[in-house]
C-alpha cells in the first residue's frame, strides 16, 4: 500500500516561527559527468512535494526554451535553451546569444517571482566563463535573490567570486584514471 500526503494547493509556503536561510551550493569538476547526482538531488527534493527549477544553460537539441519547459512530477520543471546545438565553444551565432539571454532573464524573473525553493543552474559557470553571462549579473543575482531560495550552481571552471560566496562547495574528482 501507498500512502500519500496531502498538501494545500492554496500556499506552498510553511509558516515557520523563524526565517529559513537558503544556500548556495557548488557542484565543480574538471570533467562534466556529475550532473547525475545534482539531479537526483532535485528529483528527492521535488518528490518531498518542494518546487525545482532545473536550468541547463549550454544544452540545446529539442527545441525546448523557456517557454516550453519539461515537466518532471508535480513539482520539477526542466528547461533548457531553444537551440539547435549544445554550446561547448564561446563562439554562438546572434540567435544563440540571444537564445541563452531570454533564458537567462527567465530564470530570474521566476526565482524573483519566489515560484521555486530550489533552483539548479547547470553549467553556469561555463557560460560565465565563455563571456555569454556576465559574472557580475549572476553575483548581483544571487545576494538579490529571496533569502530562502537554494541554488546550485555546477560546471567547470568556477569563477573564484562564486566559490567566496558559496555555502558549499562540492568538489568532484576522478580516483583513478579510466
Amino acid at each position: 500500500m501507498i500512502a500519500q500526503l496531502e498538501t494545500s494547493s492554496e500556499s506552498s509556503t510553511l509558516d515557520l516561527p523563524y526565517s529559513m536561510k537558503g544556500l548556495i551550493q557548488v557542484f565543480t569538476s574538471a570533467h562534466r559527468s556529475f550532473f547525475t547526482s545534482v539531479m537526483a538531488q532535485a528529483l528527492r527534493i521535488a518528490g518531498q512535494g518542494t518546487p525545482v527549477l532545473v536550468v541547463q544553460f549550454l544544452k540545446g537539441g529539442i527545441h525546448q526554451g523557456h517557454d516550453r519547459p519539461m515537466r518532471l512530477g508535480q513539482k520539477l520543471d526542466w528547461i533548457r535553451c531553444d537551440l539547435p546545438r549544445c554550446i561547448d565553444t564561446p563562439q554562438v551565432d546572434e540567435t544563440e546569444a540571444q537564445s541563452l539571454q531570454k533564458l537567462w532573464q527567465h530564470t530570474q524573473k521566476v526565482v524573483f517571482e519566489d515560484k521555486y525553493s530550489l533552483v539548479v543552474l547547470d553549467e553556469l559557470s561555463l557560460a560565465i566563463h565563455f563571456g555569454l553571462i556576465p559574472e557580475t549579473e549572476v553575483l548581483a543575482f544571487l545576494a538579490n535573490r529571496p533569502s530562502h531560495i537554494d541554488i546550485i550552481l555546477t560546471g567547470p571552471e568556477m569563477p573564484q567570486s562564486v566559490l567566496d560566496i558559496a555555502d558549499q562547495i562540492t568538489e568532484v574528482r576522478r580516483s583513478h584514471q579510466p
